[in-house]
């Protein structure tokens, strides 16, 4: 009997303030037009803030699955998410983040296996600190998609990474251009970057993503890439969505 496996994408920047934690959500939207059973996991243990862009209140967490996976307690990775819709679920950072100090870092394959084995696709939130969490899950993931504003602090970083990613011989990562971050930073054209990073684009969010209301959309919950009018109002930013999402499958979201 073939045993069921999703895909997992890690969302990482070496700099923070570049839009992960909300692209892993609209990126999980995305996947629900698509049909697909996310999970999204925030792996940022200290600081994620996926419970409060989505406007949940979590009772249990990834302390608690890690302590149950020590203990020998575990079941499914099901008593441990907080549900969104029918179609994304998450796993929430520690709610107490004294209890960060506690989780157990070589619980985080476990954690990302278990989760594809219930979920077609499973999105992880990571800090931007290159610390012993976020090399775990670099290292486990099936892609990496690295996000950056065009900015001289981030396209430096963002080259670090990308030259260790190489000389360790990843081939599994894409690089995302957040232009909707901050759209009045112009610094590089797409050329430069490619010359910089000795690497493509592979995606770009454009400054017409940006939206000066966000924070109202997160004291609400809402995803923004659900809301029915996102294709009408932000047509290219959803073609660049899809393709990213449906990037993971081939190119076909019916695989």
């Amino acid at each position: 009997m073939k045993i069921k496996r999703g895909v997992s994408i890690c969302l990482f920047s070496p700099k923070g303030g570049v839009g992960k934690t909300i692209n892993a959500i609209n990126i999980a939207g995305i996947f629900k037009l698509l049909e697909k059973k996310v999970l999204i996991i925030d792996f940022d243990i200290y600081s994620g803030d996926i419970a409060v862009c989505l406007n949940k209140r979590v009772k249990k967490d990834l302390y608690d699955l890690s302590f149950d996976l020590d203990g020998r307690l575990f079941n499914s990775i099901k008593d441990y998410v907080t549900k969104v819709d029918e179609n994304i679920d998450f796993l929430a950072a520690p709610i107490d983040p004294r209890l960060a100090n506690k989780f157990n870092a070589s619980n985080i394959v476990d954690v990302i296996n278990y989760g594809m084995a219930e979920y077609d696709v499973v999105i992880i939130d990571t800090n931007h600190a290159l610390n012993e969490i976020s090399l775990s899950v670099l290292q486990s993931v099936d892609f990496i998609y690295l996000f950056a504003k065009n900015d001289p602090l981030d396209i430096k970083g963002l080259k670090n990474i990308v030259t260790l990613l190489d000389e360790n011989e990843y081939d599994n990562y894409r690089i995302v251009l957040n232009n909707s971050r901050d759209p009045f930073k112009h610094y590089f054209t797409l050329f430069d970057l490619k010359k910089i990073l000795n690497h493509d684009i592979d995606y770009t969010l454009s400054e017409e993503l940006y939206l000066k209301d966000m924070d109202k959309y997160i004291m609400e919950g809402i995803i923004v890439t659900l809301d029915k009018h996102f294709p009408d109002y932000f047509f290219k930013d959803y073609k660049t969505y899809l393709t990213m999402a449906t990037d993971v499958f081939g190119g076909d979201e019916n695989e």
